[in-house]
């Protein structure tokens, strides 16, 4: 039997995304897994380390301007391929870093880094889907958590072997250009180029040049970009409180035992990777619309009665409930972004990684000032919240149409064009101008 061209094409690209992602995973994890010897070499307090944490986050919570313009500039293959051997080379600068200063100015640096990967490379899963007429956002978030999974299991190996962070990154280094250039060969040409088929705009066509012009310049967040970005944040909110403190509420308030308090992030983990594994079926099933509002109900209901219950097995049961529901939270909302334009992902994407970096911190400051039982009440708030902005969000489909939001008319683009020249969503809307399936 002869092998299908497109299905090959398709398996190819869809392989060269998922080294983007797991690249981001394995350099992050990389010189996460080695702050103790960082902290060690460059004389650091907690306070320092911290802050040195911290710089990562802010520097992509920061660079959605920069990022939004060299979308624009480069399209998302060669920005992918940009920043990621940035990344590459930020490792070898970091693992020869003199002082603090130094250091925290590269993680800074290295946080623009990954706002721009993490942008570009969403927009390249989204465009695969798009072309492709497949769901893979999922499986390609999944290929993350196995890229940071590589990289601590490196460096548990070469730890056996040295202790040197620069030889420990040395070889992290090979290993991520080995991805890189991996990903060169199968990454799609632009992220905004029409599907096989498509027709394209005419020469003469003046609605083509406004939207040239438009995408030229930084437009204003509309109502329905802002409320993905809500969910986005609610949504990174849940994973990241999650990450850092189920283990001590399974210690402080189930009364875990210390061998099986660390089994709160561990089921988190392992629910929310073979969830991602499975979630494109679901997508393609029952819409991405309908796997936000009912997974993230799941993940807010099932947390909210581990505790009302309390206990170690009731815990467990609710923390599988997170990471069963919040799996396709993130990304099923960027494919929605990506639909809206550069932009709008660039903006979404900065917001999640606000949400990551204050979600942490806002649920110690809760547990701090009322306990935290309270603090992690907070936690399923927040996944009932982005159950809630669900219902405010036009999800995109891999018809080229839209699930509209409850009780909206039908957008006009659904119903008087070709599926595959359906593409007002891919347009972020001017300052001032709100989308109709967004209106009230």
């Amino acid at each position: 039997m002869t092998a299908h061209p497109v299905r090959d094409e398709s398996n190819r690209a869809k392989w060269a995304v998922a080294a983007l992602f797991c690249f981001l995973g394995f350099q992050y994890a990389t010189w996460t897994s080695r702050l103790p010897a960082l902290k060690s070499r460059l004389d650091l307090s907690e306070q320092e380390l911290g802050l040195l944490l911290m710089a990562c986050g802010v520097g992509a919570a920061v660079s959605f301007p920069l990022v939004s313009h060299l979308m624009r500039r480069l399209g998302s293959r060669r920005l992918s391929l940009v920043s990621g051997l940035c990344l590459a080379l930020l490792l070898v600068a970091l693992s020869k870093a003199p002082d603090y200063p130094v250091a925290l100015l590269i993680i800074c640096c290295d946080g623009v880094a990954v706002g721009a990967l993490n942008v570009a490379m969403n927009a390249q899963g989204a465009a695969l889907e798009k072309r492709y007429r497949r769901t893979v956002m999922s499986q390609l978030h999944a290929t993350f958590s196995a890229g940071l999974l590589g990289a601590a299991l490196l460096a548990s190996g070469v730890s056996l072997v040295t202790g040197a962070v620069t030889a420990h990154f040395a070889v992290a280094v090979v290993l991520l250009l080995l991805l890189l250039a991996y990903a060169r060969r199968g990454l799609l040409d632009e992220a905004g180029q029409s599907p096989p088929g498509e027709p394209k705009t005419p020469s003469g066509d003046k609605s083509g040049d406004k939207d040239a012009r438009r995408r030229r310049g930084l437009t204003l967040p509309g109502r329905a970009t802002l409320w993905m970005g809500c969910a986005m944040v609610f949504g990174t909110i849940t994973e990241g409180a999650m990450n850092d403190w189920s283990a001590l509420y399974m210690k402080e308030i189930a009364k875990a035992s210390a061998s099986v308090a660390p089994m709160g992030i561990a089921v988190v983990s392992v629910m929310m990777l073979l969830a991602r594994v499975f979630a494109d079926r679901w997508r393609s099933r029952w819409g991405d619309g309908r796997v936000v509002r009912v997974g993230s109900a799941v993940a807010g209901i099932g947390l909210a009665l581990a505790l009302v219950a309390g206990g170690v097995v009731p815990t467990l049961l609710g923390f599988a409930c997170v990471g069963l529901g919040a799996a396709a939270v993130t990304p099923c909302v960027y494919v929605a972004a990506a639909a809206r334009g550069s932009d709008a992902l660039a903006l979404v994407a900065a917001m999640g990684t606000t949400g990551l970096l204050i979600g942490p911190a806002l649920i110690g400051f809760i547990a701090g000032w009322t306990g935290l039982v309270p603090g992690m009440a907070a936690v399923a708030v927040s996944a009932l919240i982005v159950s809630l902005a669900a219902t405010r969000i036009r999800w995109s489909t891999l018809a080229g149409t839209a699930e509209e939001p409850p009780g909206a008319a039908p957008h006009p683009a659904a119903t008087d064009r070709p599926a595959d020249a359906q593409d007002p969503a891919a347009r972020e809307e001017p300052a001032g101008a709100e989308h109709p399936a967004a209106a009230e």
